[in-house]
């Protein structure tokens, strides 16, 4: 039995995480938690698992979940309330519990780089849902990888196709998993995208775009942030720079192209010509599963993939006009040391923005334009983990002065 620390217990990864935990109850067991800010499902999840350790983000929330947690001890004579533990310090200790064998990163954004290179320098494998550690991070995450033996499993339905292609080639037997090493006979990178709420939208038609409309994604349920990245196609050049490190190719091999049915997940070109592809319904739980379960494969009872039903898959080259965030991905990518980080705070702050309707949805990829220019001049091609730091803060605080200002697309 395989023991699981779940980081961001109540988000979407973290949610069917512990569903597959629950189908699966000989398989794996819960020993540690972290969530945010919703106590009733905290409190829920907690109860039924009785993991041995949790953390909440928020520490001013510690007496309430230890009262709840004292009633439900009251209620049920067999259960023990666990080790309580809160902020960011206290999140890293659930990251690198003892007894854990796997840690799922469910932590959106740049939150969840510390308690990643926690759970690393604990030696702990992970399932990686939080792309930000190496988009952010990959200069520092990838010497700590190799320092402590830790493998990241990919958990994005995209880098888990590529992975599940790779299985059987020498790439499985040599570069082993994230050390950043060129993948043997892996010739291009094919990345899959939905298009997004706006893919049946025309370029000039974004000018009407709301925060509703953004957050409405036609294949996907995911969070809000996630989905105004699918919209902008910037999760899409976020997943560039992911497969970069993940994998150890060159920006050169990555291609990007939209398949608006979400069935083929991503495909891999080998030296010989041959394409390989992983398919199925557009349903995180099975890359999930893959990660908790590698390097076996477990029979489920989910739906099975019907082609006949599909009916039809298309491809089509993205609409860069469209979709400015991809180049700047690929641009960050490129020049490499702080700009990433850059380029990934600058998003989460103007997404961010966008949300709270203090934005347009255009604004976004100018914003974190002009933000990346300005952070040329400052640029560290070889970051530690406070520079890493250093220039996310500061990227953040240059897109709230952006907004501040009021120069929107209008008037950058």
């Amino acid at each position: 039995m395989k023991a699981i620390s779940v980081l961001g217990s109540t988000g979407s990864i973290g949610t069917q995480t512990l569903e597959i935990v629950e189908e699966f109850p000989e398989q794996f067991r819960v020993v540690a938690l972290s969530a945010g800010r919703n106590l009733s499902l905290f409190t829920e999840q907690i109860k039924r698992h009785q993991p041995e350790a949790i953390a909440l983000a928020d520490e001013s929330l510690l007496p309430e979940i230890s009262e709840r947690l004292t009633q439900v001890s009251l209620e049920d004579s067999s259960f023990k309330i666990p080790k309580i533990f809160g902020g960011p310090s206290g999140i890293e200790v659930v990251a690198s519990w003892d007894h854990s064998d796997l840690v799922v990163t469910g932590i959106v954004g740049c939150a969840g780089l510390l308690p990643t290179l926690a759970a690393i320098k604990a030696g702990k494998d992970l399932a990686l849902a939080n792309k930000e550690t190496l988009i952010a991070a990959g200069p520092v995450v990838l010497p700590e990888l190799k320092k402590s033996g830790s493998r990241l499993l990919p958990a994005d339905s995209e880098h888990s196709a590529i992975f599940q292609c790779l299985q059987g080639t020498p790439w499985a037997e040599n570069a082993r998993l994230s050390t950043g090493v060129p993948t043997p006979g892996l010739r291009r990178i094919l990345l899959t995208a939905s298009g997004g709420a706006f893919r049946d939208w025309s370029a000039k038609d974004l000018e009407k775009a709301t925060v509703s409309d953004a957050t409405s994604h036609p294949n996907w349920s995911m969070g809000r942030k996630i989905t105004v990245d699918s919209a902008t196609l910037m999760n899409k050049g976020l997943e560039v720079i992911e497969a970069h490190y993940l994998f150890g190719i060159d920006y050169d091999q990555i291609e990007i192209v939209i398949h608006p049915q979400s069935i083929i997940h991503s495909m891999i070109e080998l030296s010989d010509t041959s394409v390989l592809a992983q398919l199925g319904w557009p349903d995180m739980k099975l890359p999930i599963l893959y990660c908790l379960s590698w390097p076996c494969r477990f029979e489920t009872p989910w739906s099975r993939l019907n082609l006949a039903e599909v009916g039809e898959l298309s491809f089509k080259a993205p609409d860069t006009k469209k979709y400015p965030c991809m180049e700047l991905a690929f641009t960050a990518g490129r020049t490499g040391g702080t700009m990433p980080a850059v380029l990934n705070a600058s998003n989460e702050e103007a997404v961010s923005q966008f949300l709270q309707e203090k934005i347009h949805f255009l604004d976004i990829p100018q914003i974190i334009e002009v933000v990346c220019d300005l952070h040329r001049q400052d640029l560290v091609k070889e970051p530690s983990l406070a520079d890493v730091l250093n220039v996310d803060k500061w990227s953040r605080m240059k897109v709230q002065e952006i907004v501040k200002k009021g120069t929107t697309r209008m008037k950058i």
